[in-house]
């Protein structure tokens, strides 16, 4: 008597799409990209962004924030919205490359940039936007803007990652101001200010003594704005007339506020304490 042995063949799209959907959160993206290759529907599936979004926040909410998040979306605009010919006009001919500026020749900003833009324009016209945030991100094609830890205070710059040593590039205005630099040594910005135009603060009343702070800075009066590119930690001490009894201290009621004062010590790589930005 012969044993006939059958065999059946599950296909991932004779899943209930639930059970397909879950299986697809577990993917990385690299192989959410090898998924794709599959057929038209599993493409759709793979590029969706709520599967992307969960890797963008995965591996660059560290560094990438809102503020650069809106750059994005002025890069998504230009290249999706934009006639042909009014894009051409903005893409660097050589490069393919398409920036953001602000201010006024010969202070100029750089906002961000993104390198061979082209490159993602399918994706975009096709609404995977997250996808190819990611991918811009990854491949270092998209400078975007961040903050650099550099000793005693926090730089402005905009930022490329490099995949294969896992570390970063800074320029600022076209300078290269650093490489190889590692994850912790970046933060996203806390402010939705450009770093060549002065912030402005609505905190001032709430300042007391004791309150860890950061205070744009620059050399002096008269430099242009974009020279706004550094942060440095303070926190708010007393007066010079007050005796700082916290029962007595009427500090917070002046018109000054308190006495900012350095705190060097306090700067550190890691996250800080402040809990204001002005």
């Amino acid at each position: 008597m012969k044993k006939i042995e059958t065999s059946s063949k599950i296909s991932l799209l004779n899943l209930p799409e639930s059970t397909l959907d879950v299986i697809l959160e577990l993917l990385s993206p690299i192989e959410l990209i090898n998924m794709s290759k599959v057929c038209t529907y599993l493409r759709g599936k793979c590029r969706s962004d709520h599967l992307w979004d969960n890797h963008m926040k995965h591996k660059w909410g560290r560094v990438f924030g809102h503020f650069a998040f809106k750059e994005w979306q002025w890069h998504v605009t230009i290249i999706t919205k934009e006639e042909g010919s009014v894009l051409n006009q903005q893409i660097n001919i050589l490069n393919g490359s398409l920036g953001s500026f602000s201010g006024s020749w010969p202070m100029l900003c750089v906002g961000s940039y993104l390198e061979e833009c082209h490159n993602f324009k399918s994706l975009l016209l096709a609404n995977h936007f997250m996808m190819a945030l990611y991918l811009s991100l990854e491949s270092g094609k998209f400078w975007f803007p961040a903050q650099l830890y550099r000793g005693l205070y926090v730089h402005d710059a905009l930022v490329s990652y490099n995949s294969i040593t896992d570390t970063f590039r800074a320029s600022w205005n076209g300078r290269i101001v650093g490489n190889d630099i590692h994850w912790d040594k970046l933060r996203f910005s806390p402010v939705e200010t450009s770093s060549c135009v002065r912030h402005v603060s609505d905190c001032f009343q709430e300042l007391k003594p004791g309150d860890h702070i950061e205070i744009q800075w620059r050399g002096n009066t008269q430099a242009p704005y974009e020279w706004f590119a550094d942060w440095w930690y303070a926190v708010i001490g007393h007066l010079d007339s007050c005796n700082e009894n916290e029962n007595y201290c009427l500090c917070q009621n002046s018109d000054l506020g308190g006495r900012v004062q350095a705190i060097p010590s306090k700067v550190k790589h890691e996250k800080s304490k402040a809990n204001q930005t002005y």
